[in-house]
């Protein structure tokens, strides 16, 4: 079964989740979830990438099309990147499964159909 839909999670420094959902959003996203959190990164981290490490943070999730995954990743990577007063490092998942989603196939509201 090839995947339609790939979950981006975006970590970042308290404060950029807008920054965030712009970016993703200026590249077809249509929203996300927005989770705080707490990093736990130790001092030595903090030295081997010169960065300091603010530990409260805020996870963005966003369901976008795999189509435009990489193109969000881009965007996220400039925006709110490591050298970036956001600090963020990006990856995607695979979805396998997914309801709530207005493409119809994945929608049992329809039948799948």
């Amino acid at each position: 079964m090839d995947n339609k839909f790939e979950a981006i999670v975006c970590i970042v420094n308290s404060g950029f989740s807008e920054t965030v959902m712009d970016a993703a959003r200026k590249c077809g996203a249509t929203g996300g979830t927005v989770f705080g959190a707490r990093g736990t990164a130790n001092p030595d981290g903090e030295k081997f990438f010169g960065i300091s490490i603010e530990p409260e943070k805020e996870i963005v999730l966003i369901v976008v099309e795999k189509t435009i995954r990489d193109k969000v990743l881009e965007e996220l990577y400039k925006t709110v990147g490591l050298s970036t007063p956001g600090q963020g490092i990006a990856f995607a998942l695979p979805v396998d499964e997914i309801v709530g989603m207005t493409d119809g196939k994945s929608n049992p509201q329809n039948g799948g159909k």
